[in-house]
């Protein structure tokens, strides 16, 4: 692969302070080369597409690069660069360069990416890469990403996302009208594995409390009618009991009715 072609070339510059929408806290940002760039003897290529650079200087319109694989430096424009955070938010990236990154050989089915819209400058595209049973078969498709009034993402107006992460992460376990699920981002060669799946951390199981069993032999009025709450949490009768045998006496209290109950033990 030549340098970049004219079309390709995106119409943003990188930066490195631009965080996902929707999401907050620190994240993992990384850059990634566009192209193929031969050195300027033209003997080899010091950088390769699909690569994870970083940077060592920047001077505006052209950054000296480094890559984590080769360890070889290349200047270049801020142009052959795109910016990813959290593995698949594309900045700096047009629609053509992200079809052939994620049809690189690396990627599989379900591959993806977030980029910006290039017909749209305050939406997004989805890319997912859809590998068929021979070559002919292999296409990305794309997907617009809209945005509400509050800031919320959908694909679907049926279902939205408070953050692109959620939208990722619903899409992994759901195509919900998707050609494939959302497998693992496209690959970055010097990141991590390529069959890392784009899933968050498992989430804690919530904790469940189990009480004693209860004898009601044991059971008195104090523990039915406590108004102390810090006594409530740790009573044997739990709140929604008591609260229905409340409503319970009440009423045949009210009917003249069980008036021969007697709570106290």
């Amino acid at each position: 692969m030549g340098s970049c072609p004219i079309k390709c070339k995106p119409d943003r510059a990188t930066s490195e302070n631009t965080s996902e929408p929707g999401k907050t806290g620190s994240q993992r940002n990384m850059l990634v080369s566009l192209c193929d760039y031969s050195s300027f003897n033209f003997e080899q290529l010091t950088m390769h597409v699909a690569e994870r650079l970083t940077i060592v200087s920047d001077d505006g319109d052209f950054v000296m690069v480094k890559s984590t694989t080769t360890g070889r430096q290349s200047y270049i424009p801020t142009s052959y660069i795109a910016k990813v955070t959290n593995k698949w938010l594309f900045t700096g990236i047009s629609r053509c360069k992200a079809e052939e990154l994620l049809m690189l050989p690396n990627n599989q089915t379900g591959a993806f990416m977030i980029r910006e819209s290039e017909s749209n400058r305050d939406s997004y595209s989805l890319s997912v890469l859809w590998r068929g049973n021979s070559s002919s078969r292999n296409s990305v498709k794309h997907y617009r990403i809209c945005r509400l009034e509050n800031g919320w993402f959908y694909i679907s107006p049926c279902v939205t996302f408070p953050s692109l992460h959620q939208l990722v992460e619903h899409h992994s376990e759901s195509a919900d009208g998707l050609c494939c699920l959302l497998t693992a981002p496209c690959f970055i060669q010097g990141s991590d594995s390529p069959a890392e799946l784009a899933r968050p951390m498992p989430r804690p199981m919530p904790r469940a409390i189990r009480r004693p069993t209860l004898n009601w032999k044991d059971v008195s009025r104090s523990m039915l009618f406590t108004g102390n709450r810090a006594e409530s949490e740790h009573s044997l009768v739990s709140e929604g009991l008591r609260e229905a045998i409340s409503s319970y006496l009440y009423m045949t209290e009210s009917t003249g009715q069980d008036s021969d109950l007697n709570w106290d033990t």
